[in-house]
């Protein structure tokens, strides 16, 4: 793989989880608490400085359905359904299928929490494949309806990520700890571990006929088997050319592809430009997602416990100042 040369972070925006030793921006992220672990993919804060009438043209996507709880900044996104604006707002967002345009202005924070393929079907949440590339208040989501009650805007961040596991914990219960679909957690783990595998193979692991795989896919990831596995090998090499992902494993994400015009035409059919643009364009926002992603991933795969340093971060500023601010990745 050629040498990545990213494009110097802009001065103007400070985060305070720092970056990474590539100068890629970090967000704090974590595994949930274990009795909720079925369930919850990932529970992340962001607290980003800007000047007031600055404003951060960017994308997000997110290959989970998500919980995005937006405490300051004034947001903009481009879903399936037309332009979206919000400030303070809890929103769910469906899975995305490609790029999803965002802008912020002004300092921003962010938190929220990834919901796991199969979790909201065992819970009765919202169907994934009716808000593919969309975001709707939460004010229908249960438990949701009223988290922003639940925040202090002043708070640290482990409380508002406690309130959102409180809440959730809630559904749960009322649902009696019913268990997302076996086959979908398998197949999420493959996902992370070979998404270039044949559907035949995927289903043989899952120990389905591929019509019944199909059929469970597309209710529980909102997308047909293929399709997913394609997003999850465009956003693990989104995440090496970022520079956040695991080094040892970028030749074989390499691999993942034909050639490079097969890797350039997947890129931009799910970023809107080629791999070379894609480096050389800042990505922050998208990047604290794709960090976010990499970092469950490792975890899945048992490539990293959960609280260790991951790999992009060793030696960098955000581990610095994530260790000076009390901030662990610990469960």
């Amino acid at each position: 793989m050629q040498r990545k040369e990213f494009p110097a972070l802009d001065p103007s925006i400070s985060s305070q989880q720092g970056v990474s030793r590539n100068g890629q921006p970090l967000s704090y992220n974590r595994a949930p608490a274990a009795d909720l672990a079925p369930w919850i993919a990932r529970l992340y804060v962001t607290k980003v400085a800007m000047p007031a009438d600055h404003t951060i043209s960017c994308g997000l996507f997110n290959d989970t359905g998500c919980i995005r709880i937006q405490l300051a900044g004034a947001w903009t996104a481009e879903t399936a359904t037309g332009p979206e604006a919000f400030g303070k707002a809890a929103l769910y967002f469906g899975p995305q299928t490609r790029r999803m345009p965002v802008t912020v202005t002004g300092s921003f924070i962010s938190l929220g929490m990834a919901v796991r393929p199969g979790a909201s079907t065992a819970l009765k949440g919202p169907q994934v494949e009716d808000y593919l590339d969309r975001l709707v208040p939460t004010a229908g989501v249960a438990p949701f309806a009223h988290v922003l009650s639940y925040l202090d805007p002043n708070g640290e961040p482990e409380d508002w990520l406690h309130a959102i596991e409180d809440l959730f914990r809630e559904r749960v219960e009322l649902m009696h700890g019913a268990l997302p679909d076996p086959i979908s957690q398998r197949f999420e783990e493959i996902t992370f571990r070979d998404p270039g595998m044949p559907i035949s193979q995927a289903a043989a692991e899952c120990g389905v006929e591929r019509r019944k795989l199909e059929r469970i896919v597309r209710r529980d990831f909102g997308l047909p088997p293929k399709q997913v596995l394609r997003r999850a090998r465009a956003l693990d090499m989104a995440s090496h050319l970022r520079g956040v992902a695991d080094t040892n494993e970028a030749d074989e994400m390499a691999l993942r592809y034909y050639d490079e015009s097969h890797l350039i035409h997947e890129f931009i059919e799910f970023f809107g430009m080629s791999p070379r643009q894609f480096v050389k364009t800042p990505q922050p926002i998208l990047t604290l997602t794709l960090e976010s992603r990499q970092a469950r991933r490792l975890e899945a795969l048992h490539r990293i416990t959960p609280g260790a340093i991951r790999p992009w971060c060793e030696g960098s500023e955000g581990e610095k100042r994530s260790k000076r601010a009390g901030l662990t990745y610990a469960q």
